[in-house]
């Protein structure tokens, strides 16, 4: 009804919109959202931890990357600060590029544009009203006027009221032109994915959604090092991005990230370990999820895990985990989302089509539930490692 309508809008600009006089240490000046911070300060390595907040620790070890040497000098960065770092470089060298959503002027509740607008002007990062659909939409017509449109989406939980511009116009639009106009200069931030505490409304992972839909490239990292190389790809490849960046890593992954722009190519997954038995595959937090079960099944079983990454969900790299499970005979795909019409199932039925004659046992998914998602049952919900750790030792018996 009109009235629920109203009452939900007023609730959600109160959670949303409400800004907090607390003042997060060593991320710049400039108002923080209470919630956002809330999130912040329970994610690992952000000061210490009350023993009711203990619960929370998340369910991973993040594991840096080596220290890249073909990109030029790198500085220790975290997450949101690696996203600062690939949008001040776009805004230098893209006089076109603008950047914005709801409190993005201020620096964002996670604070990934913070100091940009000072830097670039009030024209080039600005705020927005609280309307995920009329920010895609101001960002469609942005990009198809020549200019390379970045917007924010606060929560990746709050992408659905845009959902219609993004499969019906964005997507489709350089097809309906037979490719005289386009939208290709659009990408569309969100945090995505659980952060210890987030609920139904601050934890999911809609990736599934839009991998149902041609004309548009859906991409999560796994860290800092490639958070700033895939938002650069996204920004400059000619076809509408969704960026989604696990918000639980904001703080938690710190790497050695190049400060000059450089690129990783979409639609590339990551052979992150070699392995002989079995293929894991995951993308975004789940990556280090599955690292610490490689590492497992190698002590406990003496089993030789392949690990890869797979970056880029629409369109995936269908060639590389083909070839890996050709090798290794068995494949366990792990995402946060539901199990029923996640990802994992796309995969499981292409690699079935592709590699039946090489499987040893059954592909397995180690994912969500098909409830919403919990908040005291958080620990229960997610794909934790002794779930895959299971899931492994199912296979190797078969």
């Amino acid at each position: 009804s009109a009235i629920t309508t109203v009452m939900a809008a007023a609730a959600r600009f109160f959670v949303r919109g409400a800004q907090s006089k607390l003042a997060l240490a060593g991320v710049g000046p400039g108002t923080q959202s209470s919630f956002g911070a809330a999130l912040l300060k329970l994610s690992p390595g952000c000061g210490s931890r009350t023993n009711a907040q203990r619960r929370y620790a998340a369910h991973f070890t993040f594991q840096p990357d080596p220290v890249p040497t073909q990109y030029g000098p790198t500085q220790k960065m975290n997450l949101f600060q690696s996203i600062t770092s690939a949008l001040d470089n776009t805004l230098a060298s893209d006089p076109t590029a603008v950047i914005f959503g709801e409190d993005v002027a201020f620096g964002g509740v996670f604070r990934c544009t913070v100091g940009l607008r000072d830097k670039y002007g009030k024209d080039r990062v600005f705020n927005t009203p609280l309307c995920e659909q009329g920010i895609v939409g101001f960002g469609i017509g942005v990009a198809v006027a020549g200019a390379k449109a970045i917007a924010e989406i606060q929560f990746a939980d709050y992408i659905f009221p845009a959902f219609d511009q993004i499969v019906n116009e964005a997507a489709k639009y350089r097809y309906r032109s037979g490719n005289l106009f386009d939208c290709g200069n659009l990408t569309i931030r969100a945090p995505w994915g659980c952060v210890g505490h987030g609920s139904l409304y601050h934890s999911q992972s809609p990736e599934a959604f839009f991998a149902h839909c041609p004309g548009i490239k859906v991409v999560i990292p796994r860290g800092p090092l490639q958070a700033k190389g895939l938002l650069l790809s996204c920004i400059a490849d000619q076809n509408p991005c969704i960026f989604f960046e696990p918000k639980i890593l904001y703080r938690a992954a710190v790497e050695q990230v190049p400060v000059e722009p450089y690129n990783i190519p979409l639609s590339q997954a990551e052979v992150l370990q070699e392995g002989s038995d079995v293929t894991l595959v995951a993308w975004g937090t789940q990556i280090h999820v599955m690292r610490e079960v490689a590492s497992m099944a190698q002590e406990k079983l003496g089993v030789s895990c392949e690990v890869i990454d797979l970056q880029t969900i629409l369109p995936w790299d269908i060639e590389t985990v083909c070839k890996s499970v050709v090798k290794t005979g068995r494949l366990l795909i792990s995402h946060e989302a539901p199990v029923t019409g996640g990802f994992a199932a796309e995969i499981s039925s292409t690699v079935q089509e592709e590699c039946f004659l090489n499987l040893e046992a059954p592909i397995s998914r180690v994912c969500g539930y098909d409830t919403p998602f919990p908040h005291i049952f958080e620990p229960f919900y997610i794909p934790d490692k002794w779930k895959c750790f299971d899931a492994i030792k199912r296979m190797i018996n078969y």
